[in-house]
């Protein structure tokens, strides 16, 4: 219980912390403690340090942090992506990804970033469609690193091909495609694996139980409070659907206000 309420407490701070002083792997572990309690919480914290402290051990003068970080991470350690069972809710928990060793691509990347980030290199998650990529720059040079594939370096066609995969065959390679996103987004990427699964399988309460997890550390994140209303609608839970729809409207803006408004005002009457 105590690793529970902990955990709760990381994520209430870090809603509060500007987005570059979120601890993105220790978030992301509380997260894994929520939704798994009985996981070894302690022992995951110390072996992803143990992955920065080795690969910024590797680093030597002129020698390039990507090949260390993937020699520790893919060729000491084994990770890679989970290709056989990929939408398994545990690839998505960072603490199971650990004792598994493969995971999702948002999963495998914050270890990445983690590792990337302690070897002095600027490294960011990109708003990249279906699969979770890592802009690399470094001393000149950018690239575009997938974490599913032991940390390998993708090609604008490559890129090209990812994006037709998930957004469609007319789909082209923009800028935004490419733009980094902060801790906070990459956090809300990789839970929100966990909320879809449960929809997919039909289990409401599961779904709405990961939203709450993502809104202790993304309270601002209108979208969010609109699915707490909904999933609450469809539990007929109408009180709570009205509080979730209010914090929308409130943080909503264009025509998700009216959208907000005529929610509100139905569910109202119908608590009434």
């Amino acid at each position: 219980m105590k690793a529970r309420a902990d955990a709760r407490t990381l994520l209430r701070a870090a809603a509060a912390q500007p987005d570059h002083e979120i601890d993105l792997a220790g978030a992301a572990l509380a997260l894994a403690v929520l939704e798994v309690p009985s996981v070894a919480i302690e022992d995951c914290s110390e072996h992803v340090e143990r992955l920065a402290e080795e690969s910024a051990a590797l680093v030597e003068p002129g020698q390039d942090p990507l090949a260390a970080t993937r020699s520790v991470l893919h060729d000491i350690y084994g990770y890679r992506g989970d290709t056989a069972t990929y939408d398994d809710l545990e690839n998505a928990n960072l603490a199971l990804v650990i004792g598994r060793r493969k995971g999702l691509p948002v999963a495998l990347g914050i270890l990445y970033l983690h590792a990337l980030r302690a070897s002095g290199c600027r490294a960011e998650g990109l708003n990249f469609p279906g699969h979770f990529l890592i802009r690399l720059d470094h001393e000149g040079s950018r690239r575009i690193v997938d974490p599913f594939d032991g940390g390998s370096v993708r090609s604008a066609p490559e890129l090209r091909a990812f994006l037709k995969a998930s957004a469609g065959a007319d789909a082209e390679l923009k800028p935004h495609h490419l733009a980094a996103v902060g801790n906070r987004d990459i956090l809300i990427r990789l839970h929100n694996n966990i909320r879809l699964r449960h929809l997919q399988a039909g289990r409401i309460a599961e779904a709405l139980e990961s939203v709450s997890r993502m809104l202790l550390f993304a309270p601002d994140a209108a979208f969010l409070w609109r699915d707490a209303g909904v999933l609450h609608m469809r539990l007929g839970n109408l009180a709570a659907a009205i509080s979730a729809f209010e914090n929308f409207a409130i943080r909503a803006d264009g025509p998700a206000v009216e959208e907000a408004a005529a929610i509100l005002k139905k569910l109202k009457a119908k608590l009434n």
